[in-house]
Parts: C-alpha cells; structure tokens; sequence
C-alpha cells in the first residue's frame, strides 16, 4: 500500500491519477482520476462501483479507461474528478467474466465507504457552510452477461489489443458476438461481428463453445449508415452496370474487416483495405473470417501516406468510386474521438479528393469530441469537396458524412434502379432516407 497524506486530494490537479489498496476493507481497490481539463473553478465528484468480476478489465483497471469513463460520464455537470471502487484486480489482463457469478455489492458496504468518498472530495466543493457534498454513485452498465477471452496480443503501432467472445442481452434477447478492443482506448469497441452457437443446446460455458461467423449483419452502428452513404452516387452507379463493370471501393482502417466482406460479398465491389498494423490484419483474418482474394486486397501501411501515394498516380484505373474512412484517435485525452484531427489537413482532404472518380463520393465515420469540433470538420470538408451530406446514426455519439466530388444532381430523389434497390436489401432504408444534404454556412445536425 502507497503512503498518502491526508491532504493529497484536497485539490484538482488536472490528470493526475491516483491508485492504492483500502487497508482494513476486504482489499478494496480505489482509484482516484482529476480531469485533464479541470481547473479551480470545478470540483464537481463522482464515484462509480466496478461491477464484481470485471476489476481487471482494461476499462477499470487502466488510466486510459478511467479517463473514457469520467470523460463520458452521464452526469449533468462535467466532472472534475471520478473515483472507482472495487476489489483488486487478480489480473494483470482482462479475463472471462460470467454476470451470474459475481454478487453485486451490499447496499451496507456501499454506506460504510461513504465517509471515504466525502474525504476523496475537493475542498472546492464544499459547500458555503463548510459542509461536505454528497458525492454521487455511478453504476456502470453495458450489455455484456459473459466474455471469453481468446488472446491478448501486441501490434506495433496500435499496441495491445484483446480478442474475445461476449454474451449480449438486451430486454430478454440474447446474442453472442466477437470484438477486438485496443488497449489505448478500453472502452470502445474497434470491431465487432455476430456470431452463432454450433450447438444451440450448450449455451452455458462461453468457453468451451464453438461459434460460426455471421457476415451478413453489420452490428456496429455506423456501418450500415456508412453503406447507406453510397446512395448518393446510386444514380451515377446504376448508370455503370453493364457487364464487366465493377466498382471500386478504398476502405482506410480495417480493424476486423467487417465492412471489406460485406462490400465484397452484398454489394459486388472490388475492395482495397489500409490497416497501418499488419497484426490487425492477422487478427482479422484469423478470428474475423477477412480473406484476401482477386477481390479484396489488403495493405499494411499508414493510410495517410497510401492516400498521398496514389493520388500521385494518374491513372483512372487507380481511381476510386467510394472511398471509405473509419480511423479513430489514438489521443485518449481526446476521449473516443473520430476521425484523427491528422485526416482534416489540407494536403490529406486534397489527396482523399484526388483519389476519387470524378463521380465518387468519400465517406466517413464521425465521433466529435464537441459541437466546435464537429463544425470545424464540417467547414474542412465543404471547402475540400464539392457537396457535403450527412447521417445521424441516432446513439448520441456517431454521425455519417459523405463528401461529393462534383455535383450529384437529385440523385436521392432519382427513381430506384436496380443498384438503389440492392442496396435497400442490405441496409436499412431509415438510414438513406434520413440522409439531408448540408447547405454551406448552415449549422450540421450535432445537437439538433
């Protein structure tokens, strides 16, 4: 156990993270985390409760979780501070975890650490007659009843990355997938495919089960609004369909490879997919079902330069009719944020530009870190692009853009050919008829 005066946490003191085991308390493990972007005038504090079984999970146990946590914190004032509460971690690495076997904590125990939390509180935010606030108790929630490690594995460019089979249930439904999770960023899910039980009379051991891939479904929330994002060029598309002809699609960012297979497979096109890290790659291969074959074809390079690279290239059979952006930061300051602020440079929009079909259209997943940072996205993108449009996904969190690189006419109200109709098959129709074009100088959708 670390020596600590009993003054250390009077104060916030932006970033600093603070961890040590509660003597006398069945080893109880407390972790304090201060806001990098606290100050004097915020002491705002909460504390979260480390469901039982899960303590050495990355987003518990690690700073870089902690700071998703207190960053997407669902509280009404941004938090200067957050506290999380558990047993020890029994293990460096994130292991199985089954729901059913751990008991929650005591409403008993909970009372007994509240003179703990009222002395983990800033001075700062006493009140004006010195009494101390109520520190408010976050309870953390997901849909995950079981995980089942696979592997834990290193890349070396993204890190440590982990593997596993969940259990999901949501009011009463029950479905099992596979994820891959960065260790830089715990809390967000990089890739993630259904999967079904070989057996469906043995559900009890997620271990020991036997699973097939399910690709006909994009369980990730973006990518089906991603796909649907091709309907604005549809018309253009369904103009191209004579034999023979094949569009072309350039994917930056591959994690598992859902999106690559399921172009490559629903929608008949020809993929080119950058991952910067060539373990993502095996990854993706071994436990994600990504083949390379004539159709797909796979490089593991920093998607920026490849980008640069062949916009150099003046050739019309290196041009692309879509072109695929799904890249996160790799800033955890920056909480889950998308795409890289390095993707909004001049040179890299240019060159995004270049590599398009006169007709193609560049679509991205956005997760903006604030409304400022949305609209400057926005205004980096209308002037590198002729006509901007935009998806919201609906979870408070992504939103679709898709950047045109010459004018689309009506295409959304063109009548439906046989491309259009295709697509509505693979995806949702909600998602293309919700697609609204953005008017230059005219506030996007973030918080509308």
């Amino acid at each position: 156990m670390m020596s600590l005066s009993p003054s250390t946490f009077e104060t916030i003191v932006p970033s600093r993270y603070v961890t040590f085991i509660l003597p006398d308390s069945h080893h109880l493990h407390i972790a304090v985390l201060d806001s990098p972007a606290s100050s004097a005038a915020g002491a705002f504090t909460a504390a979260m409760w480390i469901p039982p079984g899960r303590e050495s999970d990355w987003i518990f146990s690690t700073f870089s979780g902690h700071l998703q946590l207190l960053l997407s914190s669902p509280t009404t004032e941004p938090l200067s501070r957050l506290i999380l509460v558990g047993n020890s971690p029994s293990h460096p690495q994130p292991t199985s975890y089954n729901s059913t076997l751990h008991p929650s904590y005591s409403t008993a125990l909970q009372q007994n650490l509240a003179p703990l939390l009222s002395a983990l509180t800033p001075k700062s935010a006493f009140l004006g007659d010195g009494e101390r606030p109520e520190v408010p108790l976050l309870s953390y929630e997901d849909e995950v009843v079981k995980s089942s490690v696979l592997e834990v594995c290193q890349g070396p460019c993204v890190g440590e990355m982990l593997i596993e089979n969940v259990e999901l249930e949501n009011d009463g439904f029950k479905e099992f997938r596979r994820r891959l999770r960065f260790k830089r960023m715990p809390n967000f899910v990089q890739s993630q495919i259904r999967i079904r039980p070989k057996d469906e009379s043995c559900l009890e051991n997620l271990d020991t089960m036997e699973f097939e891939l399910d690709k006909g479904v994009l369980v990730q929330p973006y990518l089906s609004p991603m796909v649907a994002g091709i309907s604005v060029i549809s018309q253009f598309l369904e103009g191209q369909l004579w034999d023979g002809f094949r569009p072309k699609a350039l994917c930056l960012g591959v994690g598992g490879g859902a999106l690559l297979g399921f172009l490559r497979a629903y929608l008949d096109f020809e993929v080119v997919g950058v991952e910067e890290d060539e373990v993502v790659l095996e990854v993706a291969k071994r436990y994600f079902g990504l083949g390379s074959d004539e159709l797909i074809h796979l490089f593991a390079e920093d998607g920026f330069k490849y980008v640069k690279k062949l916009a150099k290239i003046e050739s019309e059979t290196s041009r692309f009719h879509v072109v695929m952006v799904d890249l996160d930061s790799n800033d955890p300051t920056m909480g889950v944020c998308a795409p890289p602020k390095e993707f909004l440079r001049k040179s890299v929009l240019l060159a995004a530009r270049a590599v398009l079909h006169e007709e193609g259209v560049l679509i991205i997943n956005a997760i903006p870190s604030s409304k400022l940072y949305y609209e400057r996205l926005i205004s980096k993108f209308q002037d590198a692009f002729e006509e901007l449009y935009e998806i919201d996904v609906g979870n408070g969190e992504n939103f679709v853009l898709i950047a045109t690189k010459s004018k689309t006419e009506n295409a959304l109200d063109s009548n439906e050919g046989a491309f259009l109709s295709k697509l509505k098959l693979t995806v949702s129709r909600s998602y293309i008829d919700s697609i609204r074009k953005i008017p230059k100088n005219v506030d996007p959708a973030f918080d509308k």
